[in-house]
């Protein structure tokens, strides 16, 4: 299922350099590039995964995680096939790396407007892409963003941040919010164990505040990979001076996937640690991830709780209906606080 794909530059020697990821893949002819599903075919590059979903569930928007975007909502949320990097601990590599390890499947191309159908009919109030990397089903979901808009529809990246400023320029007119990994703030374990580069994560990350997008962070902390308090501190500090102190921060549990089977799963106690360096370096909103325990959103200012969360169960119980704490009137950060509960 081969169909055009966007960003790149012919080069005279019939192979192109594909502009949609920080890789910039030169791909001769016949040949892929390292997400093993864009194909240079005569000079021309083509994308093999439009319409070729390998996943697609009504999810709570709380899954992606997105806490401070339409909380309590639903998101129709579907992936292709691919990623553009090889992360050792993936929790989806059977999908995300199936491109590489096999064959690629053979499914039934569902259109655009199939899928924005389907969002509508239940019930969701936004379409996420997510599971893989969104970037390299960019033509699929580019398409599928114009049509939900339309029919007033949100559009949720979940995703590495691996892409380039001509990519985001290109979605950002269409896409609302997004969940980005911050998977490590090391270069070198990126090009170790990742298969990609710190800087253009960082900058996708201000790009995407510049541009409008509610943003929220997420770091899998992994025992003896990004671990380190030092560099923790170093994250939040990136967190509240580029993005700002209101940008959530979910620091999620790692449990043995892929590649890491044999390591050991995430301290609880020192999630708690890096929940307590995240607060002491200003940011206003921190959660903890992939541990079952009540989660709270409590208020800027007087430190009231706004929102509990068990799972994704949410119970309003501080904000009135100007999306404002009860107690203090401070306007809590987000989008779509004002939307019915679940």
């Amino acid at each position: 299922m081969l169909h055009a794909a966007l960003l790149y530059d012919k080069q005279e020697d019939n192979s192109v350099i594909c502009n949609l990821c920080a890789h910039r893949c030169r791909i001769k002819e016949g040949k892929r590039g390292i997400c093993s599903v864009r194909e240079n075919h005569e000079g021309e590059l083509f994308t093999q995964v439009y319409g070729n979903l390998i996943a697609k569930n009504v999810d709570p928007i709380e899954k992606k995680p997105l806490f401070h975007f339409f909380p309590g909502t639903k998101a129709y949320s579907i992936a292709t096939p691919g990623c553009n990097f090889r992360c050792e601990w993936c929790q989806n590599w059977q999908i995300s790396q199936m491109p590489r390890l096999m064959d690629m499947p053979k499914s039934k191309l569902i259109m655009p407007e199939i899928i924005v159908e389907q969002a509508l009919m239940t019930g969701c109030r936004s379409i996420a892409y997510t599971y893989t990397e969104p970037t390299i089903f960019f033509e699929y979901s580019l398409d599928i963003a114009k049509l939900a808009k339309e029919a007033g529809l949100m559009n949720v990246y979940v995703t590495n941040g691996f892409m380039t400023p001509e990519m985001l320029k290109m979605i950002s007119p269409y896409l609302d919010a997004a969940n980005i990994d911050i998977k490590a703030f090391r270069d070198e374990t990126y090009r170790k164990l990742m298969g990609g580069s710190l800087k253009p994560v960082l900058e996708s990350c201000r790009l995407m505040k510049d541009s409008g997008i509610w943003l929220e962070v997420t770091t899998l902390v992994v025992p003896d990979v990004n671990d380190d308090l030092d560099e923790l501190r170093e994250l939040a500090a990136f967190i509240v001076n580029e993005l700002g102190s209101e940008t959530p921060w979910h620091i999620s549990r790692f449990f043995p996937q892929y590649k890491m089977t044999e390591r050991k799963p995430t301290d609880e106690r020192f999630l708690q640690k890096v929940s307590t360096i995240g607060d002491s370096s200003g940011l206003h909103y921190i959660y903890t991830g992939n541990v079952w325990r009540q989660d709270k959103t409590t208020c800027k200012v007087c430190g009231e709780t706004l929102i509990i969360r068990n799972g994704y169960l949410i119970q309003v119980v501080g904000l009135d209906e100007e999306e404002k704490c009860k107690h203090c009137k401070t306007s809590i950060d987000g989008v779509g606080f004002g939307f019915p509960l679940i």
